[in-house]
């Protein structure tokens, strides 16, 4: 059941038909190329956590049309996404290149590797450099449940990638200055 289809209708064909169980070629060169996602997560309590990973560009890694790496390099050490995941591995992902309106979402379940575990270091080996090896505490590999583009209607309204808007947003900030722990 879902409340908002009953009240606002089904979607078009075209858009049912997108969502698939793998990735097109459009979907895994649009995350070969991006440099920055958003990482969802929820415990089994549906507590959620929304992260953001960013990186060069195809830092999250494609292994084929059904499977994807997820390398994690230092960071805070909060580890919320990774707490959601040992209860509830379901993840949704949305890449995002700046510049480009649309976007590239998958969903999936993960498992995660340690420095240690054979398959780890089998796939670091073949998907990451030398050098980005060195900075991998740990990895997730999404099994892909669906995958679709999505239309680029909020990144059009909101103007994100507007480069007046950023320019202004540069020299004279909407928001305080960050301050680090706040």
């Amino acid at each position: 059941m879902n409340q908002a289809r009953d009240a606002f209708g089904q979607p078009i064909d075209r858009v049912q038909n997108k969502v698939r169980p793998f990735m097109v070629e459009w979907v895994q060169e649009f995350i070969k190329n991006s440099p920055f996602a958003v990482l969802a997560t929820s415990n089994s309590d549906g507590h959620t956590y929304a992260s953001p990973k960013g990186g060069e560009p195809g830092f999250i890694k494609v292994i084929d049309e059904r499977r994807l790496v997820i390398p994690d390099i230092p960071g805070n050490k909060l580890f919320q996404g990774y707490g959601n995941i040992e209860s509830n591995p379901h993840i949704g992902l949305v890449f995002f290149i700046p510049g480009i309106d649309a976007v590239a979402r998958v969903n999936g379940s993960v498992h995660v590797l340690r420095n240690g575990d054979s398959e780890y270091d089998r796939i670091t080996a073949a998907a990451f450099t030398d050098n980005e090896r060195k900075s991998i505490q740990q990895l997730m590999i999404l099994d892909i449940r669906e995958s679709y583009s999505h239309c680029p209607r909020a990144l059009v309204g909101s103007n994100l990638w507007d480069t007046a808007a950023i320019d202004a947003n540069r020299e004279k900030s909407p928001i305080p200055k960050w301050v680090p722990g706040t």
